[in-house]
């Protein structure tokens, strides 16, 4: 049936902030939503708070609110622009919830809006463990023994019934969060508790244990006339025990038999036609027993998912607008598959003849103490797909493509003693992020297909594909380069996948010769495209991937005109969606400007690897060899480095050496600012201050410069992003602890305690420059830019500080000669500007300047990249909003137990959300609102601060004792409070008898948390106030500036005003 045409108006809920296990894959699937329904003539209204997103561009919806995603919050802007319908399916987890409370609420019904895509009846279903359950006993299928709890009694009782291991899952979470796998009693309470905190209904789902069993997922998409298709099947090589999110999978699956998929396929299409799925896409999970086959169904999302996005990537099929379509009438047949030119209908089952595989992408060195081992809750912060014709030749892709310094099954293991035969059983056993390598390294201790099986439980068609490829390891090294030099073998070995920079490593050669060999050979890869129909149906759509095969399909243009664009490969701390978003606008800006595009990107989750995104889209690992190849074919006029994080940068010289022409700023001007004794010269050759510092090349070297600076002290190494290995240092004892792990030429800064951070991010066309916004942190200097709260126009900064810095700015980009977009940091101390730092590429705070002053900068920047200038641009005066946004970050600490969530100057953040207001502290408080801070005025603050804030937190006290709180305080804050007069009761520290600081945090005595600590001794003593605040839900701040700003947004209404982006662009004077 046609389209809706009683809906004339549909708001879009979106995902909210990026956090581990709802990330930016539901940026690509709204952003595909907003435009499949602007196809149809439907005015969209869109919020989200988070400013990172493609979908949050004001030209992306009709209107756009970069508000909470919470249901007061959108009560208002549904009574303020009278949606006929609202979207939910788009927004993860995030907006399923929200759109329960509207309902609870009466909301819906009281403002005649017409829920699409999903039923609340269908979310119920899907998402209460007990209704889903009956379903599928009713269907004649089975689900694993388990038990809906809703108090700790009664999950001890059920234990006793089934025994250890178990599992626990908290109902209308995401990632699996407060789940996991209870091996005894004592785990078993406390991930209990947890679960019970994180569940919005305090529900948990107890399940016997399904570890070992096979995992299996189908991607279904049904419409209101019962027509339903398989998208894909995915198979997890890792076995039930780890989430699908950590596990490694792969598509379509590779050991099921006809007749199993087929029963996997049926029971898919049952489940949806049950559940009440009508219009969209959905994600049904299965496990199978390895020993005698039967299958059990685990769970279902009604919703796109994360699996939605790696399915459309790796089939072509646009899962999301296709839904989009679906929701808002249309069927299958009625819509037509783009990328098979329209010669086929959306009803048609993709069919792909090669193999995808996902490997997650994890940070655990960034949270020193957390447990490294995967189980049923998320851990993964990003991932990477890769397409190759075969498993062996796309799992080596896959491992090349995670960037954590590995080209395929480089070893973990150099020594084959017995303790190294120990750590890989348990590798094998109890699996960590690094399991398929330490897979390898068992291989190369000859254990056999059947062992490594037994202790992994991976299939062994998977291990006799990994063994395969060892022994052929084992044969190259042992023949050495005269094995390479028959042209057939070294064919062979391309096709399996065996990158150049392996087969270097293998014969302890360097890449280049092993570059300059293939090329004597002219071997060179081809390129297949994705085309959802396995070659059946002809495709114009380029989304091509790398095979060594016969046949080319990539036939590229001979338009001059061509640049390509890197990516930034997997999301990673540090390194997240707002490099996707760049190179996305570049895509954008120059595809308008007649340029033909071409993105390289590994990366499944992305709008960039949309394939409408670009002209072209090479799904490839972001190295020399695979980008040189892709070059080599599309001869562009350039290639961009500047967009895609530090991935792409470091590629840059590297890329000029082979001939390749860099757009934007020079290789030579980028290591300038990131070489830092390049920068230290430039610096003093400008006279500009920077922190007391030296470059230091070993321990010796370090401790005699750190006497001469001071302790405290900063430790800055060159070419890292996300603050990647930066520590602050405050003895000697620490100085030698961080040369433990590392030994690289360093940075050591005098650390400028109370110092004021400010970001700024401009263009420079090599002659003028636009600043696009100079932002004040909230936290102090010393607390990595990426995990500080900042404030766009600043908040404290006189008009004579912001002149000196507007000066440097030009200064140090002429100097450096930058071309395009960059960032520089400076710290503000005693009215003096110190420079710390420039960064010659796009920043993360480029898509949250953007959204607070309208105009794209990273547009802007690109065309200015391309030989614009800024006057012929006409971007000439900063603009300077007459209202404040805040940029506030969230953190993964619940995923990592026992993790310290104090800050420090290495990013540990995941994501980030935006408040707009007329005030400082109305944006804050929204910022607030958008991380779920709402702190009760009616009760007790506990206040522990270190010796240097005790004057500072005077006033912060009797603001909150005004608002109507009780202060406790640890012994040493409590009695200097005391002596000035300030009411306050002692608590007992960690160490005393009960009741003590810790029970009254389990008991959730206190509404909010003040404490600030520095040197080591004093964070490890104090740590347990932190960590359980963080395990009980209560808001802690670590920074004395931070709860300044937190206690400011307590007495604002942060759900008073709402603002769309149109509305507040047109408050702004543009003077350009």
């Amino acid at each position: 049936m046609p389209k809706n045409i009683n809906i004339k108006s549909i708001m879009i809920l979106g995902a909210g902030p990026i956090v581990i296990g709802q990330a930016c894959e539901f940026d690509y699937s709204g952003t595909q939503a907003c435009k499949a329904l602007k196809e149809e003539g439907y005015k969209l209204i869109l919020i989200n708070s988070n400013p990172a997103t493609i979908m949050t561009d004001p030209d992306i919806a009709d209107i756009t609110y970069i508000e909470p995603i919470q249901w007061e919050i959108i009560t208002k802007i549904i009574k303020k622009e009278k949606p006929d319908a609202i979207l939910p399916t788009m927004g993860g987890q995030t907006a399923l919830n929200c759109i329960l409370d509207l309902n609870k609420n009466n909301i819906l019904n009281k403002f005649n809006v017409k829920i699409i895509g999903v039923t609340i009846e269908a979310i119920h279903k899907a998402e209460n463990r007990y209704l889903f359950s009956k379903i599928i006993k009713k269907l004649g299928l089975n689900t694993a023994i388990s038990k809906i709890i809703n108090n700790i009694d009664d999950a001890i009782n059920f234990v006793n019934k089934i025994g250890f291991p178990c599992i626990i899952r908290p109902s209308f979470t995401m990632g699996g969060s407060g789940g996991g796998i209870a091996k005894n009693l004592k785990e078993f309470i406390h991930l209990c508790k947890i679960g019970m905190n994180l569940s919005p209904n305090k529900e948990l789902l107890i399940d016997e244990s399904l570890i070992g069993w096979k995992e299996y997922e189908m991607e279904v998409i049904r419409d209101k006339n019962g027509n339903c298709i398989i998208i894909c099947s995915i198979e997890n090589i890792d076995s039930m025990g780890i989430h699908t999110g950590d596990s490694i999978t792969v598509a379509p699956a590779q050991t099921l038999s006809d007749k199993e998929y087929q029963k996997m396929r049926n029971a898919s299409i049952s489940i949806m036609k049950e559940i009440g799925i009508e219009s969209g896409g959905s994600n049904v999970q299965f496990a199978v027993n390895p020993k005698n086959g039967k299958l059990i169904v685990i769970e279902m999302n009604p919703r796109v998912s994360r699996s939605s996005a790696l399915a459309s990537k790796a089939t072509g099929f646009p899962i999301a607008k296709i839904s989009a379509k679906l929701s808002v009438g249309y069927t299958l047949d009625e819509l037509m598959n783009d990328i098979t030119n329209k010669k086929i209908s959306a009803s048609f089952e993709p069919t792909i003849d090669y193999v995808v595989i996902k490997i997650p992408r994890f940070n655990f060195e960034k949270f020193t103490g957390a447990s490294d081992r995967l189980s049923t809750q998320m851990k993964s912060v990003g991932e990477i797909m890769s397409i190759g014709r075969t498993f062996q030749e796309s799992i080596q892709k896959a491992l090349r493509s995670l960037e954590i310094g590995i080209n395929g099954f480089t070893p973990i293991i150099k020594n084959f003693n017995k303790k190294n035969l120990n750590l890989i059983l348990h590798e094998l056993k109890v699996p960590g992020p690094n399991r398929i390598r330490f897979i390898a390294d068992a291989f190369r201790l000859n254990m056999s297909v059947k062992d490594i099986s037994y202790y992994s439980n991976i299939d062994p068609w998977f291990l006799a594909q990994i063994k395969e490829i060892i022994i052929i390891e084992n044969k190259v090294k042992s023949l050495g380069i005269n094995y390479l030099k028959n042209k057939n073998n070294f064919f062979n070995l391309k096709k399996r996948g065996f990158s150049d920079s392996r087969l270097a490593d293998l014969l302890q050669i360097s890449e280049n010769k092993i570059r300059n060999l293939r090329y004597n050979h002219n071997l060179h890869p081809v390129y297949k495209r994705v085309d959802t129909c396995a070659a059946e149906f002809e495709t114009n759509t380029a989304y091509i991937y790398s095979t060594y095969a016969v046949e080319c399909e990539s036939n590229p243009s001979n338009y001059k005109k061509k640049i390509i664009i890197l990516g930034s490969g997997p999301n990673r701390i540090g390194q997240g969606i707002e490099f996707d978003y760049c190179c996305v606008h570049a895509a954008m800006v120059l595809r308008e400007n007649n340029f033909e595009t071409i993105m390289v990107n590994c990366n499944p989750e992305t709008v960039s690897t949309d394939y409408d995104i670009s002209d072209r889209l090479y799904f490839e690992p972001i190295t020399l060899e695979d980008v040189l190849e892709i070059i080599r074919i599309e001869k562009p006029q350039g290639v961009i480095v500047q967009y895609g994080g530090q991935t792409p940068l470091n590629l840059a010289k590297l890329l000029e050496n082979q001939g390749v022409n860099i757009i934007g700023t020079s290789p030579s001007s980028i290591d300038k600012a990131e070489n830092r004794k390049k920068f230290q010269y430039i610096v003093k050759s400008l006279k500009l201050k920077q922190p007391k510092n030296f470059i230091v090349y070993n321990l010796n070297e370090a401790i005699e410069k750190s006497k001469i600076i001071g302790y405290p002290i900063v430790i800055r190494p060159s070419y890292v992003l996300g603050g990647r290995s930066m520590e602050l240092i405050y003895n000697i004892n620490d100085l030698k602890e961080y040369y433990n792990i590392n030994n690289v030429p360093v940075l050591l800064d005098k650390f400028l305690d109370n110092a004021i951070e400010v970001d700024v991010d401009a263009i420079c066309d090599r002659k003028n420059i636009f600043i696009g916004g100079i932002m004040e942190h909230v936290e102090q200097a010393g607390i990595h830019s990426g995990d500080s709260a900042c404030s766009l126009p600043t908040n404290n900064l006189s008009d004579f500080i912001l002149k000196k810095i507007r000066s440097q700015v030009k200064k140090i980009a002429i100097a450096i000669n930058i071309c395009g977009l960059f960032n520089i940091q400076f710290a503000i101390k005693n009215n003096e500007v110190y420079l710390i730092e420039v960064n010659p590429r796009a920043s993360r705070t480029i898509p949250f300047i953007s959204k607070a002053i309208g105009i794209p900068l990273a547009k802007i920047g690109t065309l200015v990249m391309v030989g614009k200038s800024l006057i012929d641009l006409k971007i000439k005066k900063e603009i300077i909003p007459n209202y404040f946004s805040v940029k506030e970050v969230v953190f993964p600490f619940n995923k990592f137990y026992g993790v310290d969530p104090i800050l420090g100057p290495e990013m540990r953040s995941t994501g980030e959300v935006m408040g707009i207001g007329y005030s400082f502290a109305e944006a804050f408080a929204k910022a607030m609102l958008s991380i779920k801070i709402n702190i009760n005025k009616i009760g007790s603050v506990l206040v522990s601060v270190r010796d240097q804030d005790k004057i500072a937190v005077i006033p912060l006290i009797k603001q909150l004792i005004q608002y109507g709180l009780k202060i406790d305080a640890t012994n040493g804050t409590a009695k200097f409070l005391q002596n000035k007069n300030i009411k306050v009761n002692i608590v007992r520290k960690v160490t005393e008898k009960s009741p003590n600081i810790i029970d009254f945090i389990k008991n959730k005595h206190y509404n909010y948390i003040i404490n600030t600590t520095s040197i080591k001794s004093s964070i490890e003593t104090s740590k347990l106030i932190r960590i359980s605040a963080l395990e009980n839900g209560i808001h802690c701040d670590t920074t004395i500036n931070g709860s300044k700003a937190t206690i400011l947004a307590m007495r604002i209404n942060s759900q008073k005003r709402i603002f769309s982006l149109q509305e507040i662009h047109k408050t702004l004077i543009k003077n350009l």
